[in-house]
């Protein structure tokens, strides 16, 4: 048993719905491409993608760790948590910063499943980890906003119904700081498509669902800005420690998966008349995958533990999802080892999991602006840029 599995129940409902959903299924989806809409509606149903919304709004007002605790599981039983994970942590911005109005209109419709929020719109071809210079603009034009601009890598658009939108409010040479005159907007994309919203999808690594988004004289009405206008970046940060404490242990979640299943070969592998698992050659790698997951899991729980207390838990936050990811792929690369010419067959769905879990070094956030933060932040050195 892993550190205090907490949260039995919650784990045990969850592997109940990940053992409908077989490694075929997800070999299935490669093929073409295709969204998870099953799976995702069995967790909608379950109740699950609402944890964090609050009870009156039709959601479990769970705390962000039982929300952690369930993308972990789905990854964990072999399933891919990230095409519903971002309703999680992108809810949070209307949440904290919509208007009665807002909340009350969309929360509910999104913990039914009625509404999917899964579209973030934020890094752009140009700026990438340079939010504060993205290119997207909305003006304001009576009681609507014109968006012009250009997302890229956003995932989910073409099966989300609403995106939440960063985009320039206030020019950029017309603000004292940088990250001021941003703004946030949910934009309805099923009704914007085709007027004003082209979605490109792009063929990727990984079955991510991620796509180019492009604006062109986009009509966004006034009441649909969340919050105060240009105050946006604030409101995007707000969200990104939840991000990194959910990620971060769902990559725990994958990296589990990768070492109980080279294990399980290990122990039943057998050449020169004895399991592949009896030589220190292939048990020292494991072990240490295993200690490297189990110094992450407690790096997520610190952080989680911190958000739900309110306090301060950016540095524990960035922290965790750095060392989780690098411990992920490091458990992935190792049971590739471990299985060999095996881990590149399908059937086996390692080499799947390979892929995914390298992601978690790029997105969301890299592991250098995580390392810059932490030597500006936290260690006090000369910002680098």
């Amino acid at each position: 048993m892993f550190l205090g599995m907490d949260y039995p129940e919650l784990r045990d409902a969850v592997k109940r719905i990940c053992g409908r959903f077989p490694g075929s299924y997800w070999r299935g989806l490669e093929k073409d491409s295709s969204y998870p809409t099953a799976f995702i509606e069995a967790l909608t149903q379950a109740g699950f993608l609402a944890s964090l919304i609050p009870e009156e709004y039709g959601g479990s007002g769970l705390p962000i760790r039982a929300a952690a605790v369930i993308l972990e599981e789905i990854n964990a039983s072999g399933c891919v948590a990230s095409p519903g994970h971002a309703q999680m942590y992108i809810m949070g911005t209307l949440l904290r910063h919509g208007n009665p109005t807002q909340k009350d209109f969309y929360l509910p419709k999104i913990a039914s499943g009625e509404l999917r929020l899964q579209a973030f719109g934020v890094t752009e071809p140009s700026s990438g980890s340079d939010t504060t210079s993205l290119k997207t603009t909305a003006v304001k034009k009576g009681d609507f906003y014109e968006v012009n601009g250009q997302k890229v890598w956003t995932s989910r658009a073409l099966h989300s119904d609403l995106m939440l939108l960063l985009a320039r409010t206030t020019p950029l040479n017309a603000v004292k700081k940088k990250t001021e005159g941003l703004s946030v907007f949910l934009v309805d994309l099923k009704k914007s498509v085709g007027k004003g919203v082209e979605i490109r999808p792009i063929d990727a690594m990984i079955n991510h669902g991620a796509t180019e988004v492009f604006f062109d004289q986009l009509q966004v009405p006034a009441e649909n800005l969340i919050g105060e206008e240009g105050k946006g970046f604030a409101y995007i940060l707000d969200g990104m420690n939840a991000e990194r404490i959910l990620v971060g242990t769902e990559a725990v979640g994958d990296g589990r998966w990768c070492l109980n299943h080279a294990v399980n070969y290990a122990n039943n592998r057998s050449v020169f008349g004895r399991s592949i698992g009896k030589n220190q050659g292939v048990q020292f790698p494991l072990a240490r995958a295993h200690v490297e997951l189990e110094v992450a899991d407690t790096m997520c729980r610190k952080a989680a533990a911190l958000f739900d207390a309110h306090q301060e838990c950016a540095q524990a936050a960035n922290i965790a999802k750095l060392v989780a990811s690098e411990a992920a792929f490091k458990a992935a690369d190792v049971a590739m080892q471990t299985l060999g010419g095996f881990s590149y067959a399908k059937e086996y769905e390692l080499e799947r999991k390979w892929r995914e879990t390298r992601l978690y070094q790029i997105a969301p956030i890299s592991t250098n602006m995580i390392l810059s933060y932490i030597a500006q932040h936290v260690l006090g050195l000369e910002r680098s840029f």
